[in-house]
């Protein structure tokens, strides 16, 4: 291979692995926040779910290891040491793998994932008085995606303040503004004029489900492309380290 072409090859390499550095440091903090926040609708996952508590933990990981995979990726390109090019296709193989596992995971534990988010936002909904701030994030989402309950509106008849009021209350997040109607608030509870409810008639499950269905062919091509890009990554590191003579330990800069 030319000097030219190496070159071209070193520094593509660099750029492609600063970005993977960047989505690293991402990953790491979003799954930081899972871990450690607690004024979202994440805290109340967190609280119920063991699953979160795994899932927020392997993002952490992830996000770690693709920042060193970054580091090392950068310094052996620039410098063009064999061993972190390797110690590079190694990591990006690694996370490959566990990508891999994780769809695959979720795939065959989809159906206990779905019964168990589904008790969380149940037990939400019955606790539900709108002073707590984890609250407020699922006011947010049926708002956003137009749905009211789990399953439809029904499930708020199980709401303990809506149960034992002899008033028509109603999420005011489930507000359908097409049907007529006063003024409401973005979130708590709001009272209607008659047993005609005017909210949503489409539970958020349902909502969840055709949003899915209809994305599934970019939330595919997403995976797939990233993918691509962690194959191509891992074939240019192989060419570079091919290229280069052996372990020149002069280049590695001295701090």
């Amino acid at each position: 291979m030319g000097k030219g072409c190496i070159s071209v090859t070193k520094y593509f390499l660099f750029l492609f692995n600063l970005l993977f550095f960047i989505l690293g440091a991402l990953i790491l903090g979003f799954g930081l926040w899972v871990l450690f926040d607690n004024k979202s609708f994440i805290a109340v996952l967190q609280e119920s779910s063991e699953t979160v508590k795994v899932a927020s933990y392997i993002l952490i990981g992830v996000g770690s290891l693709t920042m060193a995979m970054g580091f090392f990726g950068c310094l052996g390109a620039i410098y063009e040491i064999r061993c972190l090019l390797g110690l590079y296709f190694t990591c990006l193989l690694l996370i490959l793998i566990a990508q891999v596992t994780a769809g695959v995971l979720i795939y065959f534990q989809r159906d206990r994932l779905t019964h168990e988010m589904s008790t969380i936002v149940m037990q939400m909904i019955i606790n539900y008085n709108s002073t707590r701030t984890t609250e407020h994030p699922w006011d947010y989402v049926q708002r956003t995606i137009k749905c009211c309950g789990l399953a439809g509106p029904g499930n708020w008849s199980e709401n303990l303040v809506i149960k034992n009021s002899t008033q028509y209350l109603y999420p005011c997040s489930c507000r359908n503004d097409s049907l007529p109607g006063g003024d409401v608030k973005p979130a708590g509870l709001c009272e209607s004029m008659s047993s005609e409810l005017p909210v949503y008639e489409m539970g958020c499950k349902t909502s969840v489900e055709i949003w899915l269905q209809e994305n599934c062919g970019i939330i595919l091509g997403i995976c797939v492309a990233v993918a691509v890009v962690e194959l191509l990554g891992m074939i240019l590191s192989m060419c570079l380290c091919k290229s280069v003579g052996q372990e020149d330990y002069s280049k590695v800069p001295k701090y």
